[in-house]
């Protein structure tokens, strides 16, 4: 890892920098992502609070770099603490297209940044870190540090995110609860999925959103729930769609739950 990124990693775990000290004082160029060094991100990062919406979702999307392919880099935990420090900042309430090309309306860019994080979270959930150990066999993400730096991060993550659990849009908060699901992952914060539960039944009484749904039922699910009475129809469909698909070799976008 760079001396920067070391940096970065030394922040107490419930620290969350301010966006602008963070953006000034983290040496981008030094750290890697997917398609070389992180250099672009000094000019990328400032545009998600930029005054047109469409603006700053292009902005998420050039992002990819830094979790291309579910990976994590050196550079993904900076820049998703400085998603997560703007997430109150006033210029992400305004609405433009949503991150999901199959999203129902647009939605506040909060929403898309929030669902990018949420993102991030599921490639580093407990799923995902078997994976990795397994593929490093078993050697505790030691010659993963990256992914292990966001792994104890998530307390700071949670933080930001669960400001917005009983926000009044809906996008944004139901993008905050499937977000915060995989970071109650994180042993010190397993305690909350009592209350994120009463909040993904709220969801699951109300939103039409598959890829919501699909989430929180999967949590349900795996937190020992009986999710019989919070299935619709709809969600048996897709399950069963799911698993025919699975069987018959076809391709399907939708997670199993």
């Amino acid at each position: 890892m760079t001396s920067e990124n070391q940096q970065t990693g030394d922040l107490t775990p419930d620290e969350l920098p301010y966006h602008q000290v963070l953006l000034g004082g983290t040496a981008w160029a030094s750290l890697g992502t997917a398609r070389g060094n992180g250099g672009f991100l000094s000019a990328t990062l400032p545009r998600l609070l930029d005054a047109d919406p469409t603006v700053q979702i292009r902005a998420i999307s050039e992002l990819e770099p830094v979790c291309h392919q579910n990976s994590f880099y050196e550079a993904t935990l900076p820049v998703a603490l400085y998603v997560a420090a703007i997430l109150a900042h006033p210029a992400t309430a305004a609405v433009g297209p949503a991150r999901r090309a199959d999203s129902e309306r647009d939605c506040p860019v909060r929403a898309s940044l929030l669902d990018w994080l949420g993102s991030l979270a599921y490639d580093a959930d407990d799923e995902c870190l078997a994976i990795a150990e397994r593929h490093f066999d078993g050697d505790d993400l030691d010659d993963y540090p990256e992914m292990r730096v966001f792994l104890d991060h998530r307390p700071t993550f949670y933080g930001a995110v669960s400001a917005f659990l009983g926000h009044e849009d809906t996008a944004v908060r139901e993008a905050a609860v499937v977000a915060a699901i995989p970071l109650t992952e994180h042993p010190a914060l397993i305690g909350h999925r009592d209350e994120l539960g009463r909040r993904i039944h709220r969801l699951l009484a109300t939103s039409t959103n598959r890829y919501n749904r699909n989430r929180c039922l999967d949590a349900l699910k795996n937190w020992g729930y009986d999710i019989a009475a919070v299935e619709s129809p709809a969600d048996v469909a897709a399950r069963v769609r799911y698993v025919r698909d699975v069987w018959t070799g076809g391709c399907t976008e939708e997670p199993p739950f």
